[in-house]
This record gives C-alpha cells, structure tokens and sequence, in this order.
C-alpha cells in the first residue's frame, strides 16, 4: 500500500529535498507540481541501494536544477510505501 503527501518548497531547495527523499529508500514516485500542473514525475525503485538511485538520477536531478531556476516556489509529490507489520500475519 502506498501513501502520498505534499510538501511545498522554494526553487532554490528543490534539488536538496528531492535528493533527502531519494535517500530515505522507501520512496515509490516523486512528481513535481507547479500551478497544479504535473512538471516532472520521478518513478524510483523501491529498495534498490541509494547509489544506484543516485547514479542513474544524475540527469533528472540536473532537469530539476534547471526547473528550480525557473520556479519561485513548487510542491513536492511523494508516494510512500507503507511499511507493513509482517509479524502480525
């Protein structure tokens, strides 16, 4: 099961978040959204090792550094998996 949330955030640290949210490793999807319309939608591999994600991510956090230039303030979509219990099956 997945759960999405939205955190606003300016131009100039829209690179730093994006790259925090890719670390954290349970990150499914990100989009980013200006005026309510879909600029960049990110799909990550959940579980796969943060270098990986980082390597491969080089040229879309460099479209995210020029979109960020761009736009004065921007939301940040992100689809989470949730975490489930397994020792309660």
């Amino acid at each position: 099961m997945s759960v999405k949330e939205r955190v606003t955030v300016s131009g100039k640290n829209l690179v730093e978040k994006v790259k925090e949210l890719v670390r954290q490793g349970n990150i499914k999807r990100v989009r980013l959204i200006h005026e309510e319309k879909v600029l960049i939608d990110i799909p990550l591999s959940v579980g796969a090792p943060v270098a990986v994600v980082t390597v491969l991510a080089a040229p879309v956090l460099a479209a995210l550094a020029a979109i960020a230039v761009l736009v004065k303030d921007c939301t940040i979509e992100i689809e989470k998996v949730e975490e489930t219990d397994k020792s309660k099956d």
